[in-house]
């Protein structure tokens, strides 16, 4: 706390900056902590380590996900046998017409589930870093409502607008258009997407910062002739809709939150420096959910983005040719040096048809995102 008042009270200055980075790290400490806790200690921890049965009131924070015969979602739990549950996350699995029932429900509607609570074991581990603190084996769907939420039930309806527009094609290019307009590679086979990874091109299947710059693009003229608070409000909107239809994926919440950002910014009349806006960006999503820090998602693109916003000036001047290649080419190496320190810790390598790739797909995909965004 005085940190933060003698970096808002001093003048601009090496010790602002200073007193600005000690009480920005103290506090990302304190919230990382209390969601550390906030894990450890719950209604939830003994009934979990019971592995006791139980009914459960919680609502889809995402889409179900599964094959045919299994389904697999993240909930958020209000209410355990008729007691507050403190709105703790678990990963509900289900199988049989169970399952079958749960794969029909879309992220914000209601549920009550019976079952029996259990630690989380095995690979599901990894989603304590989604704040997930038990796994919920469902014996039965007892009942479900639709989205209460009004920003839900708007953003779930044009969600099934858009992918609307793809249900007369094959399954793999259906699932295709999913992930390049909403993220969404659910329907996606494994093998397609492992040659997008294989390739460097798992980008494309999701959301981020050009999808973003898409939608506000289709939707400015809308606006154009509002008051510039009105056009203000109305692209955050858009944004939190968007954000929404996309359910939220790190890539998502990066590009969104720079997009706010530079909004904001440009409302204010202040500079709109690349590196200063990812920074702001970064800064109030880690704090705002300290475990951001573990999603792979989001480190790759924080990643791509500053090294786009580092590195693409500079090799784009010194590369030779005209300037649209060497722009593309500058952005596309740029963005590669960025998740280089990310890819190779976590998967062992660089894909080296990666730049070819990129370079060859990233003007096709930006018309692409917005043809199938309207026609949708």
């Amino acid at each position: 706390l005085l940190g933060a008042v003698g970096a808002l009270v001093l003048r601009r200055s090496p010790a602002r900056l200073a007193l600005t980075i000690i009480a920005v790290t103290l506090l990302a400490a304190a919230l990382m902590q209390r969601a550390l806790d906030g894990q450890a200690h719950s209604p939830l921890t003994a009934p979990r380590d019971a592995r006791a049965a139980a009914t459960i009131t919680a609502t889809l924070v995402e889409d179900p996900d599964g094959e045919q015969y299994n389904a697999r979602v993240l909930v958020r739990v209000a209410r355990i046998d008729g007691r507050s549950a403190g709105g703790r996350i678990v990963l509900a699995t289900a199988t049989g017409d169970a399952a079958g029932k749960l794969r029909l429900l879309e992220s914000g509607d209601e549920v009550e589930l019976s079952g029996w609570l259990q630690p989380l074991a095995g690979y599901d581990e990894r989603l304590r870093w989604r704040h997930a603190v038990a796994s919920f084996d469902v014996v039965e769907l007892l009942a479900f409502e639709p989205a209460r939420s009004q920003l839900h039930r708007t953003a779930n309806a044009l969600r099934a607008r858009v992918l609307a527009g793809g249900r007369h094609l094959a399954p793999t290019e259906r699932g295709l258009m999913a992930g390049f307009l909403l993220g969404d590679t659910r329907e996606l086979p494994r093998d397609v997407e492992e040659q997008f990874r294989a390739s460097g091109l798992t980008h494309l299947l999701a959301v981020s910062g050009a999808n973003v710059a898409f939608v506000l693009a289709l939707t400015r003229p809308l606006f154009r002739r509002l008051p510039l608070r009105a056009q203000l409000v109305a692209g955050l909107a858009v944004l939190v809709v968007f954000g929404t239809m996309t359910r939220w994926e790190p890539s998502v919440l990066r590009a969104c939150a720079m997009a706010a950002c530079s909004m904001a910014a440009l409302y204010l009349g202040r500079p709109t420096a690349g590196v200063r806006v990812l920074a702001l960006a970064i800064v109030a999503l880690v704090l705002a959910d300290p475990f951001l820090i573990h999603s792979i998602g989001f480190l790759l693109s924080c990643a791509a983005s500053a090294g786009i916003a580092v590195l693409a000036i500079p090799i784009t001047t010194r590369l030779p040719g005209p300037h649209w290649l060497r722009e593309a080419l500058g952005v596309t190496v740029a963005a590669q040096l960025g998740v280089a320190p990310v890819l190779i810790p976590v998967f062992g390598s660089v894909p080296l048809a990666s730049l070819p790739a990129n370079l060859l797909a990233g003007p096709i995909a930006g018309p692409l995102t917005v043809l199938g965004l309207v026609t949708g």
